[in-house]
């Protein structure tokens, strides 16, 4: 059997590739610049898009599908075409990836994503949906930089709570959705173990992190110039702020699908933050040591 894997130098697809080959399974991958997918050898790379994977699908019998890296105008045509091709060549699954904004219907995110999920389910393929929320991942973007450079965590939003979930559990739950039976037709909303506000969320990071770490509030508009001076876009620091607002006005609840698909409870932050040390060194240590 023969997988074929959309985003696969992802956060999520990285992880997935190397679960699938664990598993024994054949994989291929489907990426714009194969001289710089860094894959393991016994991946078959195909340069390409979702929009001309034609040659990708030959002999392919279950498709991991990213729609977020559609034309977002454009989400159901283009995911309805690369379906149509995917089950003309033979595929019988696909797994999508999509997010918790659909399963809550958050205006501005679930549009798009309800709409590729809308065209897999009329695909006529046996299909499940992935609906990861918050990604713990994104701890790297918003606080690495101050974690590393000054052993502190800033927030505009102390109290707002949080259920990041950790990328491999995604990647699990995935795996498990195309190579065993029972998953059609099911969508999986998936978070976190654990319900944090901001300050807990820095504890957590600490404990894994084994060092202690401070946490500093901030207002909304020094959180804004504080992510843009640590190089995130300045609209994409406001879509972060948002998200933190309406966490801190509607907060996530713990999701049981984790669980239930694995058999376990998800990763933990600190755990999530123990196996990203090294990118999160404690560049303080030499000033600390003279």
């Amino acid at each position: 059997m023969t997988i074929l894997v959309t985003g696969a130098t992802g956060t999520v697809g990285r992880i997935l590739v190397d679960r699938l080959l664990s598993a024994g399974q054949r994989v291929r991958a489907l990426t714009r610049d194969p001289a710089r997918a860094q894959l393991p050898g016994a991946v078959e790379v195909v340069a390409g898009g979702l929009a001309d994977g034609g040659a990708a699908l030959d002999g392919v019998d279950r498709v991991f599908f990213l729609p977020g890296v559609l034309d977002p105008g454009r989400a159901g045509e283009l995911t309805h075409a690369f379906l149509e091709r995917a089950a003309g060549a033979g595929v019988r699954r696909v797994v999508d990836l999509t997010g918790v904004a659909v399963t809550v219907r958050r205006p501005g995110s679930f549009e798009m994503l309800r709409e590729a999920e809308e065209a897999v389910e009329r695909s006529g393929l046996e299909w499940t949906h992935v609906r990861p929320g918050e990604f713990a991942r994104n701890k790297l973007d918003m606080w690495g930089p101050s974690i590393r450079a000054e052993g502190v965590v800033r927030s505009a939003f102390p109290d707002a709570l949080g259920v990041p979930v950790h990328e491999a559990d995604i990647a699990e739950v995935a795996a498990a959705a195309l190579l065993e039976d029972g998953h059609t037709g099911r969508a999986y909303s998936l978070s976190g173990p654990e319900r944090l506000s901001h300050r807990e969320q820095a504890g957590a990071l600490a404990d894994g992190l084994g060092r202690r770490l401070r946490f500093e509030p901030l207002t909304y508009g020094q959180a804004r110039a504080a992510y843009i001076a640590s190089g995130i876009p300045a609209d994409i620091a406001e879509y972060l702020l948002g998200y933190q607002a309406e966490y801190a006005e509607e907060p996530p609840q713990v999701l049981p699908d984790t669980e239930r698909v694995l058999g376990r409870p998800g990763r933990t932050l600190a755990r999530w933050a123990a196996d990203h040390a090294a990118e999160l060194p404690d560049e303080t240590a030499g000033a600390h040591a003279v």
